[in-house]
């Protein structure tokens, strides 16, 4: 019996989530609502207009970079 009581009490409460979750779905506003808003606030674009480095420009650059962090790592210990 108290099997029963639960199933049913299971079924209650799954049955009041779903009347819930179904009168806010119809509560959140449409698609075509959401789209026009969209087209009203574009997302900004950002343009990057700068060359790539070589291969060769780009270890000078690593060779650079791991000289300055060994450069501060010993000048942080002293």
């Amino acid at each position: 019996m108290k099997a029963l009581k639960n199933m049913e009490a299971i079924f209650t409460v799954a049955v009041a989530i779903a009347c819930g979750a179904s009168y806010v779905s119809f509560m959140q506003p449409s698609a075509a609502r959401t789209a026009a808003a969209a087209q009203a606030n574009p997302i900004p674009v950002v343009v990057v207009s700068a060359k790539r480095l070589t291969e060769q420009e780009k270890k000078i650059s690593l060779i650079e970079e791991r000289q300055a962090l060994l450069g501060n790592a010993t000048a942080s210990t002293l």
